[in-house]
């Protein structure tokens, strides 16, 4: 009597001996009608040399790869309700078998080749473990990398050969016609496999996932061939010969789409009255999966140390960023679906329409997350998927930060002091959005004496509540404009006010009365460095000797990403980074340099430090001034007069291990003349 081992079993389904080891068997519910599970059970014969078990008959080796019912409780089961055993269950290689691999092995085999990059890895892993159930190659694929190398690594790894389609010669070679025609376009589509050739009596198949055993079975069964060679081919491939015959690009899993959203229900988004009230996102952690769900990507950004969310509903899926530390980074998809139900929440949460969805909407949610209470300042635009929604985090916890705690140098902080504790005048902060200024003012009011003096701000939105501080909301609709409330403020006997920002001639003639008749001024303003604000107030229409005047100080001012202590290295500098830090009087054979680890993303960088260029008017610069000097004569006179540019403080920053040289150039290149 013959007897039958794995690897007859294997041969026969078009697998060669070791290129499987510990493969799992798809958990597919065709087996149902294959193998009858009531006969699956069979006692096998003691283990043979080479740790294989023989059995007795055909039909015996054949209901090996049945389904048996006991697996159903294995931990690693998953979700599913249709699971099949694994191949180690039924066969254990030997000696040069090669071993199929899990994620964490083709990560780190992708990056050892140089496909992908530590961040890349780093990135897609976040997103995988904040959704659960995605693959590492979807991801990597979602974030824009290449298909090939990819299923190459794969192939090589499962020792199974990969190939490209010919795609351009279609019929022609390309693939096979008739192949095609015996498994039907939607099978190959429902499959992603693609018919190449016929190799004598053997059928080349092309395939995504290439170790599916019941696939091979499957394709056996339809082709009518006596044997399954099996190949790795891209995704991208098998779509374009599709197109070529016809039946366009591959559908969408609409089963997985809708086993995600089986708990989804339009009773899950209920309308709450919540622009007033606190809403306390851990008691509504169990009533829904939407609620769930929102919630759970408000508390990540929260852990995350995230300043901005973004959601951007696509396609295909919604994306999730987070921006930390200046950079955005992709910590979820939730399907595209969701995407509906994740930004009606969200306006319910901040007390907007939720059927109008056409225009722009902005709002403010107030929760309350592991006992801290937060703001979210909430804006929607439409877009071609949905609606786009970016949330600012305004954590009161991060805006209390001490002068001595931004990055100021000793000596530019004195005379920031002083200047802040002068009775009358402007001072302004500069830079782009996102620099820090009002962070930076509002550490300077705290500075000041609450109880005995009269502190007012205008801002355009309040976005921290200050004790002691009275805070003023502009209207743009109804005419309350900065100017309008600039003015009202003086008739309320006011010491110190903050305005939002200059933006117009009517609100910065408003401030130099204020300032010229007693009171002090802070105050934003949009310029690349501290001398060309000066011009800029000219500019806007104010009389020269009026800026000379008023204005006593101008702070300009960047956030570079600071350097984690973590991971930081001393490494020799490049030539054109040795030839930056010569130029700076810095002069060393080591230089710090960002590596990266898990703590920080793989960026290198955790947190940020302040730059800072500080223009203090003194008699000589008001006569200048009120000349309406040339903006880079102006820049030229403050720097010989002892001002520290924006990058020369950047460098002082990169002398003492807190940053890096590029990092300054790249904050600074607007502002170097």
């Amino acid at each position: 009597m013959a007897k039958y081992n794995i690897d007859d079993i294997l041969t026969e389904l078009g697998v060669q001996k070791g290129e499987e080891s510990r493969r799992k068997l798809p958990r597919d519910p065709r087996t149902q009608h294959r193998i009858d599970r009531e006969e699956a059970a069979f006692s096998p014969l003691p283990s043979m040399p080479g740790n294989q078990k023989v059995f007795q008959t055909a039909e015996e080796a054949d209901r090996t790869l049945a389904i048996d019912p006991s697996i159903r409780s294995r931990p690693d089961a998953g979700p599913s309700s249709m699971v099949g055993p694994a191949l180690s269950d039924v066969y254990t290689p030997g000696p040069g078998a090669i071993v199929s691999t899990n994620s964490g092995d083709l990560g780190q085999t992708l990056l050892a080749k140089g496909v992908i990059t530590a961040e890349q890895l780093s990135t897609a892993q976040n997103v995988i473990r904040q959704s659960p159930g995605r693959s590492l190659i979807e991801v990597l694929l979602e974030q824009g990398t290449a298909e090939a190398p990819i299923q190459q690594t794969v192939a090589d790894m499962k020792g199974i050969p990969f190939e490209r389609v010919d795609v351009e010669r279609g019929l022609d070679g390309g693939f096979d016609g008739k192949l095609l025609q015996r498994l039907t376009p939607e099978f190959c589509k429902q499959h992603m496999v693609l018919p190449l050739r016929m190799e004598g009596a053997r059928a080349v198949v092309g395939a995504v996932h290439a170790d599916d055993v019941f696939l091979i079975d499957d394709l056996k069964a339809r082709l009518g061939v006596p044997g399954v060679k099996m190949v790795v081919v891209t995704a991208y491939d098998i779509r374009g010969a599709m197109e070529i015959v016809g039946a366009g690009a591959a559908a969408n899993d609409q089963a997985d789409l809708d086993q995600i959203l089986t708990d989804v229900a339009e009773s899950d988004v209920s309308i709450e009255k919540t622009s007033s009230a606190d809403v306390d996102l851990e008691q509504q952690a169990g009533e829904g999966p939407v609620i769930r769900y929102v919630n759970y990507i408000i508390q990540t950004a929260l852990k995350e140390g995230a300043s901005d969310i973004h959601i951007e509903p696509s396609e295909k899926q919604v994306k999730v960023r987070f921006r930390i530390d200046g950079v955005l980074f992709e910590m979820m998809n939730p399907p595209a679906a969701m995407g509906p139900a994740i930004t009606s929440r969200l306006k319910i949460m901040a007390g907007l329409d939720i059927a109008e969805r056409r225009v722009p909407q902005d709002g403010r949610i107030r929760c309350t997350v592991s006992g801290r209470k937060l703001d979210l300042r909430m804006s929607t635009l439409p877009n071609t998927y949905g609606e786009k929604t970016v949330m600012r985090i305004l954590d009161t916890r991060s805006i209390n930060v001490q002068l001595e705690d931004l990055g100021f140098e000793s000596g530019t902080l004195e005379i920031w002091r002083k200047l802040i504790d002068a009775p009358h005048g402007i001072i302004l902060v500069t830079g782009p959005t996102g620099s820090g200024k009002t962070t930076t003012l509002y550490s300077s009011l705290r500075q000041l004496d609450k109880n005995k003096m009269n502190i007012s701000t205008v801002e355009d939105p309040v976005e921290y509540h200050l004790d002691g501080i009275t805070q003023t909301q502009t209207h743009e609709k109804i005419g309350m404009t900065f100017a309008k409330a600039l003015k009202a403020l003086l008739r309320q006997d006011p010491d110190v006010i903050m305005l939002g920002e200059i933006r117009d001639l009517e609100t910065a003639s408003t401030a130099v009365q204020a300032s010229l008749t007693g009171h002090l001024v802070l105050s934003t303003l949009h310029t690349n460095d501290a001398p060309s604000s000066i011009t800029r107030l000219v500019n806007i229409g104010l009389e020269p000797f009026l800026v000379g005047a008023a204005i006593n100080g101008v702070l300009a001012q960047r956030l570079l990403r600071r350097l984690c202590l973590n991971c930081k290295v001393q490494e020799q500098p490049s030539e054109e980074v040795a030839e930056f830090l010569s130029m700076q009087g810095i002069e060393s054979d080591l230089t710090w340099m960002a590596k990266g680890c898990e703590k920080c993303r793989n960026t290198g960088y955790a947190g940020r430090v302040g730059i800072y260029e500080l223009l203090a008017v003194d008699d000589q610069l008001r006569d200048v001034i009120a000349g309406n000097p040339n903006v880079s004569e102006f820049r030229r006179m403050c720097l010989e007069r002892g001002m520290v540019a924006l990058r020369d403080d950047g460098f002082r920053k990169v002398a003492r291990g807190m940053t890096t040289v590029e990092e300054v150039l790249s904050a600074t290149e607007a502002s170097h003349s």
